[in-house]
């Protein structure tokens, strides 16, 4: 299990919240993705079909997305020239974002039409702070599982528990192992993440994106070594 404080536990925290906001996003703002963006290719082509609403945001969500990551990147090197610290920061700067997200939610939500500038506004706050979360989390938090995208997790998973079970070399094995449960403990966390934000939508809309901000604030205040 990962240590309190320890960059396994951060990463845990980071992979809750991304598949609650990714989920109380998608839920509240008509099908819009904040961090799984390009998964937002396919609900745009299914609005551009069917006449739906959001179609705006669902073509600015990836460009937004690579703008603020860059952002995130030169931020990054220009605390790293001060010798500032760089993780503990953009963790700072994500919850900022998620903070924003909660409040323009709950001040203009619900949108009915994803369209309107408040509404745009809302998920590009919500895009940001998955963007923050995404670099950060590949700079300096690689040699864990993505936090916001479990595809590729799930394939590896999937390759490494037939592998197990039908045997690998014995000088292999405790490595496939270890990668095995890291990645496994990454698709739990998220997947509770989803299932809390569905359950908390339905009961109390916006008001659930206290949680991301509460989770995120947890994961920024740990003991973090760079």
């Amino acid at each position: 299990m990962p240590k309190i404080g320890g960059p396994a536990a951060i990463a845990a925290l980071l992979s809750f919240n991304g598949g609650f906001v990714d989920t109380a996003g998608f839920l509240g703002l008509q099908g819009l993705f904040v961090a799984h963006v390009t998964g937002n290719f396919v609900t745009l082509g299914a609005a551009l079909v069917q006449g739906s609403h959001g179609i705006v945001g669902k073509i600015l969500a990836l460009p937004e997305f690579i703008v603020v990551i860059a952002l995130a990147r030169l931020a990054g090197m220009a605390l790293r020239a001060r010798k500032l610290p760089v993780l503990r920061t953009l963790l700072v700067v994500k919850v900022a974002l998620l903070i924003c997200f909660f409040a323009l939610a709950v001040g203009f939500g619900p949108f009915p039409d994803p369209n309107t500038p408040a509404a745009l506004l809302t998920g590009f706050a919500g895009i940001a702070a998955m963007a923050v979360q995404n670099a950060l989390q590949r700079v300096h938090l690689s040699a864990l599982p993505p936090t916001t995208l479990m595809t590729g997790s799930t394939t590896q998973a999937t390759l490494d528990a037939v592998d197990l079970l039908t045997g690998v070399e014995p000088g292999q094995r405790a490595a496939v192992r270890t990668r095995f449960g890291r990645l496994s403990r990454a698709i739990l966390y998220f997947a509770a993440g989803c299932a809390a934000a569905a359950l908390l939508y339905a009961l109390v809309g916006f008001w659930c994106l206290a949680v991301p901000v509460i989770v995120g604030a947890a994961a920024a205040v740990m003991r973090i070594e760079e």
